[in-house]
């Protein structure tokens, strides 16, 4: 589950690179989260799922909707019309860090520790590398690094509440999720039709299958997963699927967008990566168990 959740959201930011062609990003956000709740309106008719019937189970849902689709998908969306989706993925990846954060600051269910202040930092480190802060933002638009930035302390923020409020809600995960993006549809409709055009040019077959898949793949079945591994690990490691996403994200963004990469993004986004998994506690795990072997 891990991986398949990994992979779809690694191929999710070719996918709205190509819907951009034909829509704003408020519409990419609607159009993706309108076509994952079909998709899991279709999983909940499988499985004779029902909705949940009180108001507050609602507006949970709305909540986790807004802080883990509407909001960041719009984001993500207008930052990819003004940087690479290989930069977009890799900064992605600072996702398990801002999640760490949170949890420390808002949520407090684990302490200061060492290991976990190393991380953040390195985590940081990785970031000002991975935009070539030597020079400045370079040709990468600053509103757009700063869009990314607050996408993911949304996912940071909307992960640990998701495990805090919706998972004791013992709902079925297509449940859940169809609650989470459903919500999320409804609260982008309104932008979406006082925005502007609906369509920014006529789509073709490739643009038209893209945000369908970005939809019913990227933002229905990947969650689904996603709310299942929550449920078995938490917050801290489920958030830390983004590792894999920049990897696919930046093969996809090169061999078939065309994208050049800078040698310091791929580098950069390493340390990311490193910095997440100290902060998480994974280095020391694996230390620990090199030492018992």
């Amino acid at each position: 589950m891990y991986s398949v959740a990994g992979l779809i959201w690694g191929a999710s930011f070719l996918f709205i690179e190509l819907a951009l062609s034909f829509l704003t990003p408020i519409g990419v956000a609607f159009w993706r989260t309108a076509f994952g709740a079909l998709a899991m309106l279709v999983a909940m008719m499988i499985f004779r799922s029902k909705l949940p019937t009180t108001f507050d189970a609602w507006k949970k849902l709305t909540i986790a909707g807004i802080l883990m689709s509407s909001v960041p998908f719009v984001l993500f969306a207008y930052a990819q019309t003004q940087v690479t989706s290989a930069l977009a993925a890799i900064i992605n990846a600072v996702t398990p860090i801002t999640t760490v954060i949170v949890i420390l600051i808002a949520f407090r269910t684990e302490k200061l520790k060492a290991h976990v202040i190393t991380g953040i930092v390195v985590g940081l480190v990785g970031v000002l590398i991975v935009l070539g802060a030597w020079q400045g933002f370079g040709s990468n638009n600053p509103i757009a690094i700063l869009a990314l930035l607050v996408a993911i302390t949304l996912y940071g923020i909307g992960t640990p509440y998701v495990r805090k409020n919706i998972t004791p809600l013992k709902l079925p995960t297509e449940v859940s999720v169809f609650g989470q993006i459903g919500t999320a549809a409804i609260t982008l409709l309104p932008f979406y039709l006082l925005s502007g055009p609906l369509f920014t040019s006529t789509p073709n077959f490739e643009s038209l299958a893209s945000i369908v898949t970005l939809g019913a793949l990227g933002s229905g079945v990947a969650y689904l997963l996603y709310y299942k591994i929550l449920e078995v690990v938490g917050s801290a490691i489920a958030s830390s699927v983004t590792y894999i996403t920049p990897v696919i994200a930046v093969i996809l963004g090169v061999l078939l967008l065309g994208e050049e990469l800078h040698w310091y993004e791929p580098v950069g986004g390493l340390i990311v990566i490193l910095g997440a998994a100290i902060s998480q506690g994974s280095i020391l795990s694996l230390f620990r168990k090199k030492a018992i072997a």
